[in-house]
């Protein structure tokens, strides 16, 4: 059905006749009487009753009036709605990060880019781990991923997608001080990633790139490193930690490196995009990003 012939209905009933009606709808008296009718048809009951001079309602009419007002302004307000949601998406930044990246390097580096952003911009950020980034990134969820990259690691983020390096990590054996102290090094429990974080990917592939095996039955695991963290801190064993997470341990002396410089994992500290063009809010922050980017490359 034709939503417009809702309002010629009630412009009748406000005009009273016929041709008063068509002259406000803007058409001819016999067009106006043929939509009317049409209206009739699909509704499958006369609405007007056409034996007086006046316009007067059926029962059905009278009824249907109030199906027509309320269809109408449901439909405005649904309208209204659905631009205030377009609006707000399209001046929406919605970032996915892994936990680690969400603490240490989100907000110092987003601040680089708030005094050049445009005010009415609001930014959301998920922190979650790596295989749930990666969702939010393919569901079309959020415009941007920000996580660490190892060459050797896969990303299940196919061709349709790309990435800028925005620095650099390194992911690094450590312990508490006591462990190291008291030689239980060979013997200390391994505190270990679970499949789902992007670390454990990474530490898994640069280990496999160097032949070399896992361990083969951790005592702990989690997808948070920070976790792994604060059990070393507490002596609980050994784990393999992003320095920038545990930088402060390192110069306090609440954790120690362990192993040799050649033990340590590189990892790059991208943000991944979809190749398709995104919200005009996007596209300008991705703007800003590259010639950035470009700019300290130079």
């Amino acid at each position: 059905m034709d939503i417009s012939l809702l309002d010629d209905f009630l412009t009748l009933i406000d005009c009273g006749n016929f041709s008063r009606a068509a002259e406000k709808r803007d058409v001819s008296q016999p067009s106006f009487s043929r939509r009317i009718r049409t209206l009739e048809s699909w509704v499958g009951a006369d609405l007007i009753d056409r034996s007086t001079h006046t316009v007067r309602l059926t029962a059905a009419g009278d009824r249907f009036r109030t199906t027509a007002e309320e269809t109408l302004r449901r439909l405005q307000l649904g309208r209204e709605g659905a631009r205030a949601a377009a609006k707000a998406s399209s001046e929406t930044l919605r970032f996915a990060s892994t936990h680690v990246l969400s603490l240490t390097f989100f907000p110092s580096w987003l601040r680089t880019f708030e005094m050049n952003a445009e005010r009415n911009v609001t930014i959301e950020l998920i922190a979650d781990n790596m295989v749930a980034c990666e969702r939010l990134m393919i569901e079309g969820r959020a415009q941007f991923l920000l996580c660490h990259h190892h060459e050797a690691a896969d990303v299940r983020l196919g061709a349709d997608f790309r990435s800028v390096a925005l620095g650099s990590d390194i992911l690094l054996p450590v312990a508490a001080p006591e462990v190291v102290v008291e030689g239980r090094m060979a013997d200390a429990p391994q505190l270990a990633f679970t499949s789902g974080s992007g670390m454990g990917r990474i530490l898994a592939a640069a280990w496999s790139a160097r032949g070399l095996l896992p361990p083969p039955r951790p005592a702990f695991a989690s997808h948070l490193a920070s976790v792994l963290a604060a059990m070393a801190r507490d002596g609980r064993g050994v784990t393999w930690s992003p320095l920038s997470l545990i930088e402060d341990d390192l110069a306090a002396g609440r954790l120690v490196r362990i192993g040799t410089e050649s033990d340590e994992v590189p990892m790059e500290i991208r943000l991944w995009r979809p190749k398709a063009r995104q919200s005009p809010a996007a596209e300008a922050f991705w703007a800003r990003l590259a010639k950035t980017c470009q700019a300290e490359a130079a």
